[in-house]
């Protein structure tokens, strides 16, 4: 093999392994943006509207990753919604987090079976559990100032409700 192909393998080498190593300690750069939707919360006895979200999809490895520890804030009408296949049992931790976050938990249909209250912390992190499809992440106190609790549903635009 020549020593010029040799030098340009070495040298793409060199470069892949410094993109890996970047991503790795800041996996926030990969993603290169978010699709939105409109989250609805929804009293579950009357149907009533109790607050809405604009919220910015997780639906892949990396924005779950990442979730909101690279936001500096979320305004009241703000927020994230994680998607996941299917309703499990699920746990969710304040990774870098700058400001705290009400953490919803919702199934498949929407119901939202479980509601934290979570503040910002070092290692080691509280593990948040809960039941759900999805996880909507919004600013910490939002479900108590809407009256959104356990047994109320999550409307959730463009999504088919199973």
């Amino acid at each position: 093999m020549n020593r010029r192909l040799v030098g340009v393998v070495a040298a793409l080498a060199l470069v892949g392994l410094l993109g890996a190593a970047v991503a790795a300690t800041n996996p926030a750069l990969l993603i290169t943006g978010y699709d939105t939707t409109t989250v609805e919360a929804v009293d579950g006895e009357t149907g009533e509207t109790l607050a809405t979200v604009e919220a910015r999809v997780a639906d892949g490895f990396v924005k779950q990753y990442v979730g909101l520890s690279a936001t500096e804030a979320l305004d009241d009408g703000e927020g994230m919604l994680f998607v996941h296949g299917e309703s499990a049992e699920r746990t969710y931790v304040m990774r870098d987090m700058a400001f705290p976050i009400d953490i919803v938990f919702a199934d498949a249909n929407g119901t939202v079976t479980r509601i934290h209250e979570a503040e910002p912390e070092s290692r080691p992190f509280t593990r948040y559990e809960g039941t759900g499809r999805y996880v909507l992440e919004a600013p910490r106190g939002w479900s108590e100032r809407h009256g959104v609790e356990p047994g109320d549903r999550l409307v959730i635009e463009g999504l088919d409700e199973e």
